[in-house]
């Protein structure tokens, strides 16, 4: 059982993004949609029947989706990383996910809901722990100039290319 669950405020597109999550996401599915009735709606300022919450999973990783209105804003302070084995993953996800472009550094990205994500290839951490602080520190100044991550470029870098 899951303890820690992310809570995602959405303003009214809940339903529409977890859609389009479940869609990005190989392993993923919706779990269940809370409906508001009639008083949750006068309280809230939303109409009867429309979604007030979703539960999903991706990746194994469950979430909630609320729409609760646009009092708040994601910001780049909470982002989600994705641990990718493959460029072809890191590939698919960049070209699904990726809304802004203006937002994109070092492998960070932000989708066309404002959420931040962190698409990462697990070469990364690999090259960057080595214990040769030459090589490590030769991956560390290509990534830092890439937006979407480049395994390959990484990999120059790494063996002093």
């Amino acid at each position: 059982m899951q303890k820690i669950t992310p809570f995602l405020w959405f303003d009214s597109e809940a339903e529409e993004a977890v859609k389009f999550y479940t869609s990005v996401f190989k392993n993923s599915r919706i779990l269940s949609t809370a409906r508001y009735d009639e008083a949750g709606a006068k309280a809230a300022g939303r109409p009867v029947g429309s979604a007030m919450t979703v539960e999903l999973e991706l990746e194994g990783q469950k979430f909630i989706a609320l729409n609760g209105g646009p009092v708040f804003k994601f910001s780049e302070a909470i982002s989600f990383v994705v641990d990718c084995q493959t460029q072809e993953e890191v590939d698919y996800l960049w070209n699904k996910l990726s809304a802004v472009p203006e937002s994109e550094q070092c492998g960070w990205l932000k989708d066309k809901y404002g959420l931040s994500w962190q698409i990462v290839p697990k070469a990364l951490g690999e090259m960057m722990g080595d214990k040769d602080p030459q090589k490590a520190g030769r991956v560390m100044q290509v990534m830092l100039k890439m937006k979407k991550i480049v395994i390959a470029d990484l990999k120059k870098a790494y063996d002093g290319k």
